[in-house]
């Protein structure tokens, strides 16, 4: 199963690639946004012709029990700052692309084999646990996998009241990005099995001045990718 993996950010690039450095995985750097992400996705399905393709990357995370490093998973994506209009078609809802869905749905493989993926790392870090090769940083048994709907718009969320703004629109958003849904429609017009599969890097309304995401880059991220490689090789192995 040939795999793209799509980021935003060269930090997002540099990390990933590492983790796939001694891999067939195709990883690339589509730029930040929306239309970015939509001729990143389009460029990597006729240059590469994955069979699926997986948003990677950051997001920042909503909820009570996500914290900074686990991972949210697309079961369904939309965007939060799209907004047709009723005068011409009235069944068309707050964040669909009139003639496109509502909310794009992830790949039900990709959703099952993430839904595998946390019983799969907790029993791999059990034989872990007393090596002293370990490192030494959130222990990777630790890390949660959260299905939801994740959020998409052109908007670097710093501030708590931004965040508000999205959530009372989509109150069961447990993320929001800036490329997942945008990668999701193209994928949906090139019918290619997609999922976004992302570390959360900070929690906008537990934050002030994006000061969780930055130091997620100082200090979290050099380990926080690797759950992406272990998702890869399960979806691989089938």
């Amino acid at each position: 199963m040939k795999t793209g993996i799509i980021v935003a950010m060269d930090k997002e690039l540099e990390q990933l690639r590492k983790v796939f450095a001694e891999s067939d995985v195709v990883v690339e750097k589509c730029g930040i946004g929306k239309v970015n992400a939509a001729l990143g996705a389009a460029e990597m399905i006729r240059r590469h012709r994955p069979d699926v393709i997986i948003s990677s990357g950051c997001a920042g995370g909503n909820g009570d029990g996500i914290n900074v490093q686990d991972i949210v998973v697309g079961a369904e994506v939309c965007y939060h700052d799209v907004y047709c209009g009723t005068a011409i078609d009235n069944t068309t809802v707050y964040g669909q692309v009139q003639g496109m869905p509502a909310r794009y749905k992830a790949d039900p493989y990709l959703l099952r084999k993430s839904e595998e993926l946390r019983s799969k790392i907790r029993r791999q870090q059990e034989k872990l646990t007393n090596s002293e090769d370990l490192p030494n940083t959130q222990h990777p048994s630790s890390i949660i996998l959260h299905p939801g709907l994740i959020v998409t718009g052109d908007w670097f969320v710093d501030s708590k009241e931004k965040m508000r703004s999205i959530i009372e629109k989509f109150p069961e958003a447990i993320a929001v990005d800036m490329e997942s849904a945008a990668i999701a429609q193209a994928c949906h017009i090139y019918n290619v099995p997609f999922i976004s599969f992302r570390v959360v890097s900070d929690i906008p309304l537990r934050d002030t001045d994006a000061s969780q995401y930055h130091n997620f880059w100082e200090n979290i991220a050099e380990n926080s990718f690797h759950v992406t490689r272990t998702f890869v090789e399960m979806i691989r192995e089938d």
